[in-house]
Formats: structure tokens, sequence, C-alpha cells
């Protein structure tokens, strides 16, 4: 673990597991509060940088979504419901995307998260870039920018909605955050790679990227008798100039660690050989574990966060963000877990001691013996036809797209300062002031040599 120098930077924002989405609704937010307990007293947060994310506004969610759909989010509320009947058809907000108290605070919130993961990107190619090309200002400015708040992995647990569509609501998901990020990605990037390891199919960030080759997304879902969302054959492909730029991996119920892994890793493998990408975007639906709520397969937490151990071990840098995943317990040990890997410190399988703890009874463990509810309909022969033609269609790209020089456009943050409200001069301490200070890094010393360290005699 000497070796591993990743810096990590994590966004919680305290609020967002406060949110709901109903009685009864397989979403929740809560979990997020969770997670958040399990990484502080596992320690994990001494190994990384936290950061309470930007709020999203409508000038960002607009990037990808409409204008009016985004005006409708930000103005109905349970209270006013009567008066947007009729656009609740045609924005697709209903049963599955109800709306609750604070529907558009939640959106700002985990949007805002993936946007500043971005900001805190250390883009070494981009650095290669600006020394040769010195005399372009805009240029040197923007890396200088990416320079200053660098990172090599953010972590949003937050996001990965990754059903949003441009002017619907779909699956739970109310703003794609992933393809917005995307967005501000592709202004630094030539490349960028989407892998999702959610039970159900990335359909909204297929289709906001499916014409174009400077996005790959790549799928590993359930596909088939009429699971959510209906998409993700095989043989979408792309079309036009992003003609074999979305890889699709159907999937059949029951799948387990090894077979997932069979499929994943060469899938991967290939990817990278053919598309190169500069940056990768992980979304980790955890509803593609055993004994999920809404999911059908049959992944343990270590074989879900094998994936993750390799896509981070492919040195690319690296936004991670949350997604499905409806049994709570399960999802909170599994990013938990993720969080880990991702900076690389190995945890406890007796889970700390929270206020959440009874929700992991009765094993309290962070690894539980898996039982699986069905039998894995994934031969080897299914996996092998699938991974050769996948491996068929990487074959088709005669090389990786480039990019003419362009402008880049001005990042779509504002400048930090600008980013909170003013102050509350009554005060004495604000939260902005709190959230800048920063503990020294022997605070978390605990060392043989730690003088505070209780003395086996001293028991």
């Amino acid at each position: 673990m000497s070796g591993y120098n990743k810096k990590v930077s994590y966004f919680y924002n305290p609020d967002v597991g406060n949110f709901h989405y109903g009685p009864g609704h397989p979403m929740k937010p809560h979990r997020l509060s969770v997670i958040h307990s399990l990484v502080i007293n596992y320690g994990l947060h001494k190994k990384m940088e936290i950061y309470r994310p930007y709020k999203a506004s409508t000038h960002d969610m607009c990037r990808f979504h409409s204008d009016e759909y985004v005006e409708f989010l930000q103005r109905v509320t349970p209270q006013n419901l009567q008066g947007f009947t009729k656009y609740l058809s045609s924005f697709n907000v209903g049963d599955d995307c109800p709306v609750f108290d604070g529907l558009f605070d939640f959106c700002s919130m985990y949007t805002g998260a993936s946007l500043e993961g971005l900001a805190n990107f250390y883009c070494i190619i981009y650095i290669y870039l600006c020394f040769i090309l010195l005399h372009y200002k805009f240029l040197l400015l923007g890396a200088t920018k990416l320079n200053n708040k660098s990172c090599d992995i953010a972590i949003n647990w937050s996001g990965g909605l990754h059903h949003a569509k441009k002017f619907e609501a779909s699956g739970f998901c109310y703003i794609n955050d992933i393809v917005i990020a995307i967005l501000e990605l592709l202004k630094y990037h030539a490349r960028v790679l989407y892998i999702d390891i959610d039970v159900h199919h990335g359909d909204g960030v297929q289709e906001a990227f499916y014409l174009t080759d400077r996005v790959m997304t790549v799928s590993f879902h359930k596909y088939g008798n009429y699971f959510f969302p209906g998409t993700g054959d095989m043989y979408e492909i792309g079309a036009e100039s992003g003609r074999y730029y979305s890889v699709n991996v159907p999937l059949k119920e029951g799948i387990d660690d090894a077979s997932y892994i069979q499929i994943f890793k060469p899938t991967i493998t290939s990817v990278m050989d053919y598309f190169r990408p500069t940056a990768i975007v992980l979304q980790c639906g955890a509803d593609s574990l055993a004994n999920d709520r809404l999911g059908c397969f049959s992944l343990s937490t270590k074989g879900h966060g094998e994936c993750v151990r390799f896509v981070r071990d492919l040195n690319v840098p690296l936004l991670t963000v949350g997604g499905g995943g409806y049994t709570l317990r399960n999802v909170a040990r599994c990013w938990t877990y993720e969080t880990s890997l991702l900076v690389d410190e190995p945890i406890s399988n007796d889970l700390p001691m929270t206020e959440y703890i009874e929700y992991f009874a009765p094993d309290f463990l962070l690894h539980p013996e898996v039982v699986t509810r069905q039998d894995n309909a994934n031969s080897k022969q299914y996996l092998d036809t699938i991974a050769k033609h996948v491996s068929e269609n990487l074959k088709m790209l005669q090389s990786s797209p480039s990019v003419q020089m362009h402008d880049v456009p001005c990042d779509l943050l504002p400048p930090e300062e600008d980013r909170q409200p003013e102050p509350d001069p009554d005060s004495r301490q604000n939260t902005q002031d709190l959230d800048k200070i920063i503990e020294p890094a022997n605070e978390y010393y605990m060392g043989d040599n730690d003088q505070d360290k209780m003395d086996s005699s001293d028991t």
C-alpha cells in the first residue's frame, strides 16, 4: 500500500440523505447517510479529501436537458402538483418518478457533486499539450486550474442516475448527472469511456452519446423478459459517427462473480486497447448484487468490487458514481467497500459501531455469505458468444478518434468563491468557514509511535 499514490476526492452533502421519494418507493436517498457513516467510522476519510459539493444550477442542467423540463422540476412541488397535471405525462413524472418535497434541491446536490468531481481532476495529457502550445493562453489557463485542484479519482455516491432523458424523467432518475459530467469532461478530453455495472441498462447515457465517437458507452446489464428499461441488446452499437461506440453486454438472471468477471475484464481490456480513453466514468449501481429488491443477479460485494478495482488499476482519471441499489444494507456495504478499494485501504469484515448498526443484523459483517435466489442462467458458451461479438465490433474501429485544436469553453462551474451564498454576518461560524478548516496531517496519526496510543501494560 505504501506505493499507492492516487489522490482521491470524495463529495458528500450531509443533506442529500434526508430526501424521501415517498412511502413504499424502492429508491432510498437515506442510504447515502448510512454509507457516509460507515466511511467515517472505518476511518476511510483519513485517506482522501472530503468536499461539500457545489449545487448545480438550472444553467448546468440545461447543458443536456431541455429548458422546459428543468423549469418544471424547479417549480413543481407536492403542494402545487394539481397546477402541473398536464405536464406530468409529457415529462414522465408519476409513480416511478414522483414529485416529492425538495425534488429540485436533490437533483442540484447529486448533479453538482458529479460536476465538482471533474474540477478536481488532474489531467496530465493537457499539461503536456500546454507545454507544447504555451502561447495558446486559453489552454494554459484551463490546465493550470485542473493542475491546482488535482485528483486522480473522484467519488460521488449520490450520482449515477443514468436513466434520465433529455426531455423526461425515467427509472427514478430526473437529471442525468453522468451525461452533464461527461459533457464537461469532453472540454479537456478527446475520448471519455463510460462503464456501467448497474443491473439495468444505462439507456439515458447511451442515448445521449449514440451518434458520437468521442464517448464510448459500455453497459453490463440484465436484458430480456421485459426487464426495465427494455434496451441494451448487443446489436445496439451506435449510429453515424458513433457506430461501434456503444457496447452492450446483455446478461441473463443469476450471474455470479466468476461469470461476471469472465466477461467484464476481457471486454474492458479490449475497449481500452481500441478506444484509448483519457478519462473514465464508472457507474457502480449496486442493484446487481445478490438479493437486491429489484435486481436478479447474484454478485457479492467482493465480485462487484473487483470490477471497481480493475478499472482503478487502469490508471486513467476516474469519476466514480453510484446508481441503483434497493436493499439498503447491501448498497451501504458495497459502496463502503469500494471506497476502501479506491483509496487502497483494507478494512475489517466486522462492521464498525455506527448509529445505523442495527440495519446490518444479524451478522454485522461487511461481506456476509451470499445466498442466491436463482441459478446462473449464463452459460460459458453464451458469454463467449457475447465476448466474440463485442471483440468483432471493436475491430471495426479504424483508430481511436482525435479532436482538432479548438478553443476550450469556460468551465461550467463558477469560481469557487462564487459558488456559495454570502455568509451570515451575524453567525460566528458559518458553513463556508467550517468547510475550509483542514485537520493537520498528524491529527490522524495512528502509527506504532503514536504518543496517545494506549500502552498494553495500562490495561
